[in-house]
């Protein structure tokens, strides 16, 4: 059972995963409403289209950093300060931050896709398999031009490169659950994809 300053701290993740940064910045340039334009999407590809690509680059690393400072964070008070907590913490924070983005609390529960912020969540968890995921992105984003595309199979390889590296071990089942997130988030784009309309 998680103590108090265990949920205290899923609920602050949760909330800084909330700030819908792509949101706040489009509107203070452009005075637009990001979920009234283009996709209605409040991540850094929709932002690109939206505001262009300085704000898109700044929406996209504000969106990595809220993934990566808490779990940052708690891995220095676990590894150097002597904080104990349960293994499987790590992952719930990291989630936490994951589903603030996706669901933000600000937006009504809407929000992004989640990639650019299970990014920065799992970067310090699984960096190779993170890399490699990128990396992939990059290839096929260049191959055929999609950027939902690129982010799905970036969501295929997490888990894959781990299961590879790792076999079955507690950060698999994690991407395990950031890949179908992925996946989930994308069900509209799957669906264009199919059909021949999506956007670029």
């Amino acid at each position: 059972m998680m103590s108090f300053l265990e949920i205290g701290c899923l609920v602050l993740t949760y909330l800084l995963g909330s700030i819908p940064f792509g949101y706040i910045l489009t509107k203070a340039k452009t005075g637009k409403n990001i979920l009234e334009a283009g996709s209605g999407n409040v991540g850094s590809t929709n932002v690109r289209r939206v505001a262009g690509k300085k704000i898109a680059l700044y929406t996209q690393l504000l969106d990595m950093f809220k993934g990566l400072l808490p779990v940052a964070l708690f891995l220095y008070f676990t590894k150097f300060q002597g904080m104990e907590t349960p293994g499987y913490f790590f992952y719930a924070l990291a989630l936490a931050a994951i589903l603030g983005h996706n669901f933000s609390i600000f937006l009504k529960f809407k929000g992004g896709k989640g990639v650019n912020t299970t990014l920065g969540a799992s970067l310090l968890l699984a960096p190779y398999s993170v890399f490699s995921a990128v990396l992939v992105y990059y290839v096929i984003k260049w191959r055929f031009k999609f950027v939902s595309l690129g982010s799905l199979c970036l969501g295929l390889t997490l888990p894959l490169v781990e299961l590879i590296l790792h076999r079955f071990s507690s950060t698999f089942y994690y991407l395990l659950i950031c890949s179908l997130l992925i996946f989930l988030m994308h069900w509209k784009n799957i669906l264009r994809l199919l059909q021949g309309n999506e956007l670029h």
